[in-house]
């Protein structure tokens, strides 16, 4: 029965943020009430899980909540700049430094903010529509990725250091830098030089997307205390899951996780973490899991926070992303797995 229930769950974890808009809306606490239920239904309440839950997304938080007050400060010069920057360089050169550089930042001040930087150069940027849309998906592609290098670059990464900070891997602070490093970094160049090459070669004097208003304090007061709720939730939800990961997921092959989740196209990366990673897995399928999730997370606007927040506010649709979205991240996702192969 207790399998039952916890499959009913997953079940809904899938479908309704999709099915019901209020969910999707506040998703935050629709995740937190079922990562609730789950570790309820399975028995797992415990000090040290509370203890864990309230602690634990406190990083990420402080995180975010800094690095958006100073969002705040240089947004304005950062708009001044862009067009001086892009003709000085010449905009093939502008969007692989853009691409890479947020890419790369992101690990550092969030992948939250990161993008939210990414819609301020873009709101700025003189360029069509048809031209800035591949550099914000390209953006997020890298972004997504650079941001899983520390803990506190996105709650997918917060998730799996948590969930791996036990015996045998004892993950800490540079855990996913030294173990998938290798595969984020060259990624994060390859879309950077994929940007230059999709970019025209002069900048158009055009307005295409743009990011609506400015954020204020109560904009970056109410993210952070969703971030905080949205990690705390995930935790919950990966207890919950535990004995599902335990009986079926870790005897499924390093190949089959790495296609399963595909999954993160539709559902976020950092739930499917949260339900899916686990210590007893052997450290390549902890991986191909992860790459997965990371490169599947691209390819559509749900899959990740950085789509999110760039398709909301730049007003980009759900057929814009997947045109370049799907067939760029089915060609990492085919690249990827080969790579697997030699690098373990």
């Amino acid at each position: 029965m207790i399998f039952i229930g916890l499959f009913i769950i997953l079940a809904i974890v899938l479908i309704a943020p999709f099915s019901v808009k209020k969910i999707e809306e506040e998703l935050e606490i629709f995740l937190f009430v079922i990562g609730c239920i789950a570790v309820t239904i399975t028995s797992q309440w415990s000090v040290s899980l509370i203890k864990e839950a309230l602690v634990e997304p406190i990083k990420i938080t402080l995180a975010v909540f800094i690095a958006g007050f100073l969002f705040r400060i240089l947004q304005k010069p950062i708009a001044r700049s862009v067009n001086k920057i892009a003709d000085a360089t010449g905009i093939r050169l502008f969007a692989f430094l853009v691409i890479i550089t947020l890419g790369l930042l992101s690990s550092v001040i969030t992948a939250i903010v990161s993008a939210l930087v990414l819609v301020e150069i873009v709101t700025h940027l003189t360029l069509e529509r048809k031209n800035e849309i591949p550099l914000v998906i390209l953006a997020c592609f890298s972004i997504g990725f650079g941001a899983a290098l520390t803990p506190i670059g996105e709650p997918f990464s917060t998730i799996a250091i948590s969930k791996l900070k036990g015996m045998p891997y004892q993950a800490d602070f540079l855990f996913l830098f030294r173990h998938l490093g290798v595969f984020i970094i060259p990624g994060v160049i390859l879309f950077g030089l994929l940007g230059a090459i999709l970019m025209p070669g002069k900048r158009q004097k055009a307005h295409g997307l743009t990011g609506g208003k400015d954020e204020s304090i109560r904009d970056i007061s109410m993210r952070t205390v969703k971030v905080y709720f949205f990690v705390m939730a995930l935790i919950f939800l990966g207890q919950g899951f535990k004995p599902i990961v335990e009986t079926y997921v870790t005897k499924i092959t390093h190949q089959g996780l790495y296609w399963l989740n595909m999954l993160s196209a539709v559902v976020d990366n950092a739930t499917l973490a949260a339900a899916e990673i686990d210590p007893s897995m052997s450290l390549l399928q902890i991986k191909s899991a992860l790459l997965g999730l990371l490169i599947a997370g691209g390819m559509l606007i749900p899959g990740n926070i950085p789509n999110i927040i760039c398709a909301g506010k730049l007003k980009i649709k759900s057929s814009e992303w997947a045109r370049l979205g799907v067939p760029l991240g089915l060609s990492v996702m085919a690249g990827y797995f080969f790579l697997l192969m030699f690098i373990k």
